[in-house]
C-alpha cells in the first residue's frame, strides 16, 4: 500500500532498546469529545489491558498537531483502535446517511486512517475493537450496516439499552489467527454496536460470525503485519481467556516487529521511510489506497 500524502514516520525516530524494554501500544482517545473533558472512562480498559499483557500503552491525541503526531506514532511498535459512540462517515464508502446512523467524529476518522496507512505500510501489529474494524474496514474499501435492526433480517440483538452492562451472544469462529486464539468454534463474547461490516474490504478475511450472519471478526492478509479485527470489546472483557489471548499476542506482535525492524537496521539495510497521514478520510484516497448505537461501543 503506497501512502498518498502525510508525514514521514522513519525508523530512526523509534526509542532505543534501553528508553523502553516494553513494547509500546498506540491507544487513540475514544472521541475528540471525550479527549477534551479529559474522560478516562472509556479509555482506562484498553490501558489497563494492554499493561496486563505486558506493554506499555500510548494514550494518543486526537487534537494534536499533524507534526507531532506524526512523531509520536513513529516511535510506536503498535496499536489498538478503540470502541467509540460515533459512526464512520457514509460518504466513505458511497452510501447515504441511515436516519438511525450517529454522527461522524471526523478527527477520530483521521486519525484512525493514518495509524492504519502507517501500521500497514510499516508492519506493526494493530487490534481493531467494535468501531475500530469498521474503521479498518472502511479504510480499505469495504462497507457497513448503517444499522442492523432495521438492515438486517432477524438479527440477535447486539446492543444493550443499559450504559452499564453489554449485550452478550455467541459467535462462530471460522479460521484465521483468531482460532487458534479461541482453541475452539464456539465462542461467546459481549456486544454494544449498532453496525457492522457489510461487504469486507481489499485482503479482509472473514474469520468469525454471530448466528444472525453479522460479521465479527477480519483479519488482513495483505502483508506481513499482524491486523485482527473484532466486533466485540475484549477490553471489557478482563477474566475471558480470548481476551487475554488477543491482548497478549498484540504485545508480542509488537516486540517481533519491533526487534525485527532493529535487526534489518543493523544488518545495513535502507530503513523503509513511511507516512503518517493526517489530513481528513475522503473517498478518493481511500477508493486509491485500495493496498449499535449502545451507549458505550
Amino acid at each position: 500500500m503506497s501512502p498518498r500524502s502525510g508525514y514521514p514516520v522513519k525508523r530512526s525516530t523509534r526509542r532505543s532498546a534501553s528508553a523502553s524494554a516494553l513494547p509500546r501500544v498506540g491507544v487513540p482517545w475514544r472521541t475528540a469529545k471525550q479527549e477534551r473533558a479529559r474522560d478516562l472512562r472509556y479509555n482506562q480498559d484498553y490501558l489497563d489491558s494492554v499493561r496486563k499483557a505486558g506493554g506499555e500503552p500510548v494514550q494518543l491525541s486526537l487534537l494534536s498537531p499533524p507534526e507531532e503526531f506524526a512523531r509520536i506514532a513513529g516511535t510506536l511498535d503498535a496499536f489498538i483502535l478503540p470502541g467509540s459512540p460515533a459512526d464512520i462517515d457514509p460518504k466513505l464508502y458511497n452510501a447515504p446517511a441511515h436516519a438511525k446512523a450517529a454522527r461522524p467524529d471526523l478527527k477520530r476518522q483521521r486519525t484512525d486512517f493514518a495509524l492504519l496507512e502507517h501500521a500497514l505500510a510499516a508492519g506493526k501489529p494493530v487490534l481493531a475493537t467494535c468501531y475500530g474494524i469498521q474503521s479498518l474496514n472502511v479504510y480499505l474499501g469495504g462497507s457497513l450496516y448503517q444499522d442492523i435492526p432495521s438492515q438486517m433480517r432477524d438479527p440477535l440483538i447486539h446492543s444493550s439499552d443499559s450504559d452499564h452492562k453489554d449485550a452478550a451472544h455467541e459467535i462462530r469462529v471460522s479460521g484465521g489467527r483468531l482460532a487458534g486464539l479461541a482453541g475452539r468454534r464456539d465462542v461467546r463474547v459481549n456486544s454494544s454496536h449498532h453496525q457492522s461490516v457489510k461487504k469486507p474490504g481489499r485482503n479482509l478475511r472473514v474469520t468469525a460470525k454471530a448466528p444472525d450472519g453479522v460479521i465479527e471478526a477480519l483479519e488482513w492478509t495483505g502483508g506481513p503485519g499482524w491486523v485482527v479485527g473484532v466486533q466485540w470489546h475484549p477490553e471489557r472483557m478482563p477474566r475471558d481467556p480470548l481476551a487475554q489471548k488477543l491482548f497478549r499476542r498484540l504485545v508480542s506482535e509488537a516486540l517481533l516487529a519491533r526487534n525485527s525492524a532493529r535487526g534489518s537496521e543493523q544488518a545495513g539495510a535502507k530503513p523503509r521511510a513511511t507516512r503518517v497521514a493526517m489530513k481528513a478520510p475522503n473517498k478518493r484516497a481511500i477508493s486509491g489506497r485500495r493496498a449499535g448505537r449502545g451507549k458505550r461501543k
